[in-house]
């Protein structure tokens, strides 16, 4: 390799003949860092358009790892356009603030993951958009619900917390018979046991900290639409929040998405065996998993979906208080104390529910659990001596 010596050590040192070879190729996706994107010369630089990723203007707009990731995403939703955002609060941030102004409402399920909430909270309290809350099975009489400065319904399928599945069809039919969008929470199914496009929604949106990373290391979200109009209105907000992402991390989901569906189908088969053996526990009254008949919603989950992945809940007996339902979290092993799921650990967290819904009837203390990749029977073994704290 030669170097040119006509310019100085320190412009060497930024500046610099030499260009790698083409030809080379891999099965892993190049991480192309950037901030500052070269354009060829002047007319190249004003042709070029952030709103069209045939090529690249800036970082913040993506390199060819994010335009390959936002590419990959898309096609397991069965969509056509995609955008990263830094995670997935971020990326239902993005939709409130896409399709949502003064003046507007939103309705938002009774069971949604809880920022979502707050961020309802928040609109309506600073931004003079309505929030309201509805019952997650209320199915096609939603449609009553709807008001005509309605402009977005979100749906959750199934709840994150207290796992009720939504007739997301009905949902979806009344709200387009009146002209409002379908925005849906998709993370619990990872986009491979739920096709929600397919069922009406408008737009998905996916937490990429779970199960498309798998290994709890990276904060992501992505917001995917088939429809060019509305993906444009994404991408505005997208640029005028300046939502990026980083380029290792997008490497990571990268990285991880072809074991996506063998981690989730072995976390779902575990996950089942765990929560079929719970419900022969005198200590638990019910057990909140879509694949359950007792299950809110179970008969929907059989009709829609193909799986159901590592995320249940469970209803301790109300003869628990809560000091001995937090003694058993706190007497797990393998389960660790953590939010999230989708990882290779499982995780146990006990949940204040009343706190959280509008409307909850039910007693006893509800316990979330995420099943990870350990061998089931240990995962049992481990409630087993932790239920044993309860009486303690």
């Amino acid at each position: 390799m030669t170097t040119s010596k006509k310019h100085g050590s320190n412009t060497a040192l930024v500046h610099s003949d030499y260009q790698a070879p083409e030809g080379f190729a891999a099965f892993p996706v190049g991480i192309h860092h950037a901030s500052t994107v070269l354009f060829k010369n002047v007319a190249a630089m004003r042709e070029r358009s952030w709103q069209n990723k045939s090529a690249y203007t800036y970082g913040l707009h993506g390199t060819p790892t994010s335009f390959t990731l936002e590419a990959r995403l898309a096609e397991i939703e069965q969509g056509e356009h995609c955008l990263l955002v830094p995670s997935g609060l971020a990326a239902i941030t993005l939709v409130d603030m896409a399709f949502l102004q003064s003046g507007d409402d939103v309705l938002i399920p009774d069971n949604a993951y809880n920022p979502n909430r707050e961020l309802g909270d928040w609109l309506a309290r600073s931004f003079g958009i309505s929030a309201r809350y509805y019952d997650p099975m209320i199915g096609a009489g939603i449609s009553d619900l709807i008001r005509d400065n309605t402009r977005l319904i979100w749906a959750e399928a199934p709840g994150s917390v207290t796992m009720e599945v939504p007739d997301i069809p009905a949902i979806c039919d009344a709200a387009h018979a009146k002209g409002v969008l379908v925005a849906l929470d998709n993370t619990w199914s990872a986009g491979v046991a739920f096709p929600a496009f397919d069922y009406g929604v408008d737009i998905i949106m996916q937490a990429l900290t779970k199960y498309q990373s798998g290994g709890s290391d990276v904060l992501m979200g992505a917001v995917i639409t088939r429809d060019q109009t509305l993906n444009a209105r994404l991408q505005a907000a997208h640029m005028r929040l300046g939502f990026g992402v980083g380029m290792d991390d997008a490497y990571l989901v990268l990285r991880n998405l072809p074991t996506l569906k063998l981690r989730f189908d072995a976390h779902d088969a575990s996950a089942r065996k765990v929560a079929a053996w719970l419900q022969t526990r005198p200590e638990i009254s019910k057990v909140l998993h879509p694949a359950l008949a007792e299950c809110p919603g179970h008969e929907i989950w059989k009709r829609d979906f193909t799986g159901a992945g590592g995320l249940f809940s469970v209803l301790f007996d109300a003869r628990y208080t809560e000091e001995q339902t937090d003694r058993f979290v706190d007497a797990l092993q393998l389960f660790k104390i953590g939010f999230s799921w989708g990882g290779a650990h499982s995780l146990c967290v006990p949940y204040r529910i009343k706190q959280m819904r509008q409307h909850w009837s039910h007693d006893g203390i509800l316990v979330r659990f995420n099943i990870g990749l350990e061998d089931a029977e240990d995962l049992i073994n481990d409630i087993t001596q932790a239920l044993e704290s309860l009486d303690a």
